[in-house]
């Protein structure tokens, strides 16, 4: 027999995944609105939020996400999260495409290798779990530059010099910020010798549930297999698995009733 799920529980995760940002400040009644749970509702459940520090509210009786939630979440860091909780769809992948899968995240403009899947064929890939890599040269980098936004983009892009690592490597402003915006097009991103000169990527976005990009898979492989039908299957594998992992992540509750 399958266990009773708490549907309180469902309701009050509900309420805080219908804020957009840390620093929101809702109504009860939008509140309300965003998740079909009726005013009364989610009055209720916001009280008990509010009376366990998970949300505060103001004066005018909107509400914001609390410390709670800050002080439970500062230590999850995501990279390491996907490792542990889609270990099976990583090494599945890396063994159907019979090459390196990567997780990245972005830490401080550079993307940090949070796992890696595999065993590289006919090519070395020289990463390791932990080290970074530059983000505008990366397919990992490329995902996740183009899960920021406009201003942030703006900012990594005149920050400092883009260095030439290889002879095909994106090094100008305007040429990167086309690259970003080809790659939030089609969905995936390529680094074809950009960083390596005998290393093809195809990268992937992890989202959430809202769509923001919250890392990025990525399968490394010999640069001398890259061609469109290569270029196409790899992506095509990449995605499926990245929406599989998000799913395990960040498990999308039915919309609350009342």
């Amino acid at each position: 027999m399958a266990t009773p799920k708490n549907q309180s529980v469902q309701k009050a995760f509900a309420l805080l995944r219908s804020f957009s940002g840390p620093q929101e400040w809702v109504t009860n009644a939008e509140l309300s609105r965003r998740t079909g749970l009726s005013e009364a509702c989610a009055h209720r459940l916001m009280k008990t939020l509010e009376d366990i520090g998970a949300v505060v509210r103001d004066r005018r009786g909107c509400y914001r996400p609390g410390m709670v939630l800050a002080t439970l979440s500062k230590d999850v860091a995501i990279g390491d999260l996907i490792r542990a909780t889609s270990e099976d769809v990583l090494a599945a992948l890396a063994g159907r495409l019979k090459g390196v899968v990567h997780v990245g995240v972005l830490e401080n403009s550079m993307v940090t290798y949070s796992a890696k899947f595999g065993e590289p064929v006919g090519v070395v890939i020289p990463s390791r779990v932990g080290a970074q890599q530059e983000a505008y040269c990366s397919a990992l980098g490329k995902i996740l530059l183009a899960g920021l936004s406009a201003p942030q983009l703006e900012d990594f892009l005149y920050d400092g010099e883009f260095v030439a690592l290889t002879p095909q490597t994106i090094t100008s402003v305007e040429s990167l910020r086309s690259e970003i915006s080809a790659v939030r097009q089609r969905g995936y991103a390529i680094d074809n010798k950009e960083v390596f000169q005998t290393i093809c990527c195809v990268g992937a976005p992890v989202r959430d549930p809202q769509g923001n990009i919250a890392a990025a898979i990525s399968f490394a492989d010999s640069a001398r297999n890259y061609c469109g039908a290569w270029q196409d299957e790899v992506a095509g594998q990449l995605i499926a698995a990245a929406e599989a992992i998000s799913r395990k992540i960040f498990p999308v509750y039915g919309k609350a009733t009342h």
